[in-house]
């Protein structure tokens, strides 16, 4: 294994701080753990956190700031993060207008979630959650029951944060997050893995003429492995699994072409010059495309796409100011 680190037991928290001193005008760490939240903190208005385990930089620290989350809480590489982490987080964000959480729907995320909500609850805190699960790969996994989040969690990020920036309630708030989760689908395909520190190994492993397809973003396995397709043929097989699962005809989507972590940006243009052909084919317009390193997998080479169906209220949210270290609108 060679990787730019010092230890591998400072991996995560090292992370944190030098992304905490990176941007000081968004960030700032809380003493209890890889928690981190707005610099700044909103006051009248619903707060968001989110989180889950470290890798897949830039979420989720990276969208803490405005139009986006209030805080996000870092677990150990591909790790949830534990309750105490979370109801801090809650804890150091909390207003009188409640919490979202926005969870991904793995096992351990959404059980530590939402035991720091309960905890939370306790001390008179209003919180309620949303459960993304965008995936169209896998229904049940190791890690999940039903389908995965992945990163189709990062429009949720951004609607919900800029519904909350508005002043609405927190059923409003959870309302649009809930509403995005169900319009947005998304599938990945990889073709190299990546190795967890702690690990020092990859994860799996594929021939040089194999892909695997389905790929979840903790490298865990997808819905086969079969011999390495050209581009657009990969994005066809993509596409035609994201299109069976909702009915985007005749709708503007936002799309979102997320790298893993080690496929060039090259590679991301030449993946979305196919995705807008076959949407042209298809009668579906277009909205909003964000082509690059969303929610990675450390250095997976790989790629998913997501597709979000969109009407007036969501195409606003979509492009309301947001300023965070990651993601500027």
């Amino acid at each position: 294994m060679k990787k730019f680190i010092n230890a591998v037991e400072q991996v995560e928290d090292q992370m944190i701080q030098g992304m905490v001193k990176a941007y000081p005008q968004y960030l700032r760490k809380l003493d209890c753990g890889n928690v981190v939240v707005r610099s700044a903190k909103k006051e009248n208005k619903v707060a968001l956190i989110s989180g889950g385990g470290s890798g897949h930089e830039p979420a989720h620290g990276g969208y803490v700031g405005e139009g986006m989350l209030d805080a996000a809480v870092a677990g150990a590489v591909f790790t949830s993060p534990t309750p105490d982490q979370v109801y801090e987080g809650i804890k150091a964000i909390a207003t009188d207008a409640g919490v979202l959480m926005v969870i991904k729907n793995y096992t351990g995320d959404v059980m530590n979630f939402e035991m720091a909500a309960e905890m939370a609850e306790a001390d008179g805190i209003t919180v309620k959650q949303v459960v993304v699960n965008d995936d169209v790969a896998v229904k049940d996994s190791l890690y999940t029951v039903g389908r995965r989040g992945v990163a189709g969690t990062v429009f949720v990020h951004k609607i919900a944060g800029a519904k909350a920036e508005t002043g609405a309630d927190l059923d409003a708030v959870q309302a649009v997050a809930q509403k995005v989760i169900d319009n947005v689908r998304t599938m990945g395909a990889a073709i190299r893995p990546c190795t967890v520190p702690a690990a020092g190994k990859p994860g799996f492993e594929l021939a040089e003429d194999e892909m695997e397809v389905g790929i979840g973003i903790h490298g865990e396995p997808g819905t086969h492995r079969e011999k390495l397709l050209t581009a657009d043929e990969i994005v066809d097989k993509l596409l035609e699994k994201i299109l069976a699962d909702i009915d985007y005809t005749g709708s503007e989507v936002a799309v979102m072409v997320n790298g893993s972590g080690a496929t060039p940006l090259m590679e991301l243009f030449i993946i979305n010059n196919r995705v807008a052909d076959v949407l042209a084919e298809k009668g579906i317009r277009v909205y909003k495309t964000l082509v690059g390193e969303f929610m990675t997998s450390i250095e997976m080479e790989g790629f998913s796409i997501s597709l979000l169906k969109l009407d007036d209220e969501l195409k606003e949210l979509l492009d309301a100011k947001a300023d965070t270290p990651a993601f500027k609108a």
